[in-house]
């Protein structure tokens, strides 16, 4: 054995642990991890280049995190039968793990990094995404990468009142708290979760809940790294060179007037032309052979002075770049039923961002299939986030749907579903589109407020309206200065230290994503950004009332109507028949969308369509078969011509049941071509006079309804070959001779 493997184990409690392994697996790279919970499995690895590519002035890291199919025993689905692109829930997941791990490298460490982590056996129980943050962490921990970590990430869910960390997949399910934070030992990092309408305080407790779980991991991970021998040791790097004159000179020249121009309060193009003017003046100022020897650092430094001047601007006079105070929200303006062929829109508009939000309603079959490697099931509700070039004024190529919009889309997809009514109410698929139209921060919220009201519009009864808000952060470490900002501006993003999402309603909060660009917050700024965050979103909701108050009483007129109810379990086959033959009938007469699935053993039956009465009728077929009335002699009904036979028709009485019309039953007259009467789908009155005595069928007539014609003489009954006396005369005679015969037989011959 030509390797050492060294262990570190956390104590979960409840009889649950991690182990993290490294030594044994992917030795070429910087360093790995194999990380084991139950049966869950990760390996996890880092390598990052020994130098930076030239002008880099950022990390270019990437996470990456797969799940492999043959973790949970399956195949991946399509022809070629591999793991493909990456899943919406996968990208979710190295999202989440790389905000976690960006803001703890050096800023000035530019070497191209890449961190992996692959899912490599799976527990039906234990959930990976709560693990890949710690598992990704931990590698860069036995490596030699400059990293000012450890870091971990955790999952924390309130199950009946307790706080739980790492849930098992069933107790979350019963959860009404789900969040994922990630932090250092004494800071956190990152927060995103969804909740059912929780109170500021009941989040911070889970956060802290969290706090200590991630501070235990980390010190496992130092104690790890340290029997590996890599604590405290990092590789030597130089990735920025700097020249402290033209730094001077930048600053001493430009910082007044970039502090002035902050502060006009000009919109977002006239600031972009206003800063624009001041760094070009000082350019051209240069001679032009500095201008092209210290281009890349004459850039930085240019970007460093507007930074320092618009934060200094808000943490000294509390004056933000539009003017605001650092509690102001933008002005708001909605409109809804703005698209006449969608089943709701509307339109929300916050200062410069602008969205324009869509409804669609569907069936059963518009459901979306999830086939990932950990589980395999349809979703009711989709929100999908669309982030045009245009919407910054921008030129840029289409290509695909970027993780950026993925994660938006998600977190607003968090923060409605809460409120959406049970699907025993509302059976419909619902599908909202956000086009971001305009962006100047915020964009992801504006889809949240605009949601709502899109939903309103349609006539969906969702519990309470979520409206949304972007809170903002500027520190001073030297002076401990720090200013929390509502309703945060593109730029105040870029150039703050946080960016945290609260959605919630009028009784608490939904959902949350906060985003650090330092290393980290204490809790009590985290408390007075959640207490801001919510008299923001009040006025924000109040707002929104003003375009429409409560949802509408019906759904569009040219939406579709849905109708669901339940049938007994055992009807089932019996609705849908021999190779979807009875549902695929009643679709086609009734000019209906039908479903059915099992659930917990009871049939879920769902009809749609934009006609009532047709609705109405395909119910009202769907359950005679479900609940079949009992076909009753002497009653008459109506019904479909199914199959004619040379002999008669026979003909639908009761869905699933048919009866013969004999061609005697059908007119007074002699009928000698059944198909001269009748033809095969046309309806058809008759009366049911009887049931066969041996077969048991029911035997139907159609005449018995018709006036019988003036001087009607019913036909003579067929003359019988005769009775049983003249059979047994015959009988007797044929004994007759053969008595005789056998009489004469038996005489002697001469």
């Amino acid at each position: 054995m030509n390797y050492t493997v060294h262990n570190q184990t956390i104590d979960l409690g409840n009889g649950r642990e991690i182990t993290l392994e490294t030594g044994k697996l992917a030795k070429q790279a910087d360093g790995s991890i194999v990380l084991k919970s139950g049966n869950t499995m990760l390996l996890a690895t880092i390598v990052s280049s020994k130098d930076a590519r030239d002008e880099v002035d950022f990390l270019p890291l990437t996470v990456d995190y797969r799940e492999k199919y043959a973790s949970a025993g399956r195949f991946p689905g399509g022809f070629f039968k591999r793991e493909a692109r990456p899943s919406d829930s996968e990208v979710l997941v190295m999202r989440l793990v790389d905000r976690a791990l960006r803001p703890m490298f050096p800023k000035d460490y530019h070497a191209g990094t890449q961190v992996m982590v692959q899912l490599m056996s799976a527990d039906e129980e234990v959930m990976p995404d709560s693990l890949v943050g710690l598992a990704a962490s931990a590698c860069i921990a036995v490596s030699d990468v400059p990293f000012n970590g450890p870091i971990s990430e955790v999952r924390v869910a309130r199950v009946n009142g307790d706080f739980v960390i790492n849930p098992l997949r069933s107790e979350l399910e019963v959860a009404d708290i789900d969040l994922m934070v990630a932090g250092t030992i004494d800071s956190i990092v990152m927060v995103e979760g969804e909740m059912s309408e929780v109170s500021e305080a009941e989040m911070v407790d889970a956060i802290i809940e969290a706090g200590k779980a991630i501070k235990e991991q980390c010190e496992a991970q130092i104690e790890l790294a340290k029997k590996v021998g890599t604590h405290g040791v990092e590789r030597e790097y130089c990735h920025e060179n700097h020249c402290e004159d033209l730094r001077s000179r930048v600053n001493d020249s430009l910082y007044s007037k970039m502090f002035e121009a902050a502060q006009k309060g000009a919109s977002k193009s006239e600031r972009k032309e206003s800063f624009k003017a001041i760094t070009n003046e000082f350019v051209e100022s240069l001679s032009e052979e500095e201008r092209t020897e210290k281009e890349f650092m004459l850039k930085a430094y240019l970007h460093d002075v507007q930074k320092k001047a618009i934060r200094d601007l808000v943490l000294n006079d509390g004056v933000r770049l539009d003017g605001r105070s650092t509690t102001d929200i933008r002005d708001i303006w909605g409109e809804v039923d703005y698209l006449p062929g969608c089943h709701g829109s509307a339109i929300f508009s916050r200062g410069e961002t602008q969205s324009l939000t869509t409804l669609t309603l569907g069936t059963k079959q518009d459901e979306q299939l999830i086939d990932g490697a950990l589980e395999k099931k349809t979703e009711k509700f989709l929100l999908h986030y669309n982030f045009p070039p245009f919407s910054t004024g921008e030129e840029r190529p289409l290509r695909g749907t970027s993780r950026r919009e993925v994660g938006h889309g998600n977190l607003a997809l968090r923060a409605l579903k809460e409120v959406l009514p049970p699907v025993e109410e509302c059976p419909y698929t619902i599908r909202l589109v956000s086009e971001i139209l305009e962006s100047n921060g915020s964009s992801s919220m504006a889809t949240v407020c605009a949601g709502t009201l899109a939903l309103m519009d349609g006539g969906i009864q969702i519990k309470a309206p979520v409206s949304g808000i972007a809170m903002g952060l500027i520190t001073d470490k030297e002076s401990g200065k720090y200013a929390i900002l509502s309703d945060i501006l593109g730029d105040e993003d870029h150039l703050g230290d946080m960016d945290f999402k609260v959605t919630g309603t009028e009784n608490g909060i939904t959902a949350c994503q906060m985003d650090m660009k330092i290393q980290g917050i204490s809790m009590d700024v985290l408390r007075e950004a959640l207490e801001q965050a919510c008299e923001g979103r009040h006025h924000i909701r109040k707002e929104m009332l003003k375009v429409i108050a409560e949802p509408r009483d019906d759904f569009k007129p040219h939406a579709p109507r849905i109708v669901s109810f339940s049938v007994p379990g055992d009807t089932i086959g019996a609705i849908i028949g021999p190779g979807g033959k009875i549902i695929q009938e009643l679709q086609a007469e009734t000019n209906t969308n039908i479903s059915i699935e099992d659930v917990d053993g009871e049939g879920r039956v769902e009809v749609a369509a934009s006609d009532k009465e047709a609705i109405e009728e395909a119910v009202k077929r769907v359950k005679a078969i479900a609940f079949p009335p009992t076909v009753e002699i002497g009653e008459e009904y109506e019904g479909k011509v199914k199959t004619i036979m040379p002999y008669g028709a026979f003909v639908e009485v009761l869905p699933g049941i048919d009866g013969l019309l004999h061609v005697s039953e059908l007119e007074w007259r002699r009928i000698e071509n059944v198909e001269d009467v009748l033809k095969e789908g046309e309806s058809v009155k008759f009366k049911v006079v009887g049931r066969d005595a041996k077969t048991g069928k029911i035997k139907l007539s159609r005449k018995v309804l018709l006036e019988k014609p003036e001087g009607y003489v019913e036909p003579a009954e067929r003359p019988r070959r005769g009775d049983r006396g003249d059979r047994r005369d015959r009988r007797g005679r044929r004994n007759d001779r053969r008595e005789k015969r056998e009489e004469t037989n038996s005489k002697p011959q001469d």
